[in-house]
């Protein structure tokens, strides 16, 4: 992971979603290994389907490495404050699944990791009253 140095991914809203968050967005990832986790300093930019000016964006995001999962918590409002997501754990050989999904308020997060030749990828499902999301994240090395 530490040879990672930048992101994309595609936002896609599904026919049950009353929130239309389509688009796409880029930007670097800096990755920090420490001694059991991983975290990504995420700078990039959204620019939503239809628009001509792009949204910054920024996102830390900690990878907590167990034997056999992996943790993944948002870091939003800093170390202290992470949100714990969910844990990650083998479905084959190259792909992590969510374990369970995580509940926010009424939307369920959950996720599929796949470690391919030259990165990885994460796809986000967020399902809710009012959400229908799918987000591919690709992260690569330059």
């Amino acid at each position: 992971m530490p040879s990672l140095s930048r992101f994309e991914f595609v936002a896609q809203s599904g026919a049950a979603s009353e929130v239309g968050w389509n688009g796409w967005g880029t930007g670097s990832v800096d990755v920090v290994r420490q001694q059991d986790n991983v975290r990504f300093f995420e700078s990039g930019t959204f620019t939503p389907d239809g628009q001509d000016r792009s949204i910054p964006m920024r996102n830390v995001y900690r990878w907590d490495l167990h034997a056999e999962r992996v943790s993944l918590s948002h870091e939003r409002r800093g170390a202290a404050a992470a949100v714990w997501l969910f844990d990650l754990v083998a479905s084959d050989g190259d792909t992590l699944v969510s374990a369970e999904v995580h509940q926010c308020a009424a939307d369920a997060y959950s996720a599929t990791l796949t470690l391919v030749s030259d990165g990885i990828d994460l796809e986000w499902r967020i399902v809710g009253p009012r959400k229908d999301e799918r987000i591919l994240y690709r992260y690569r090395a330059c």
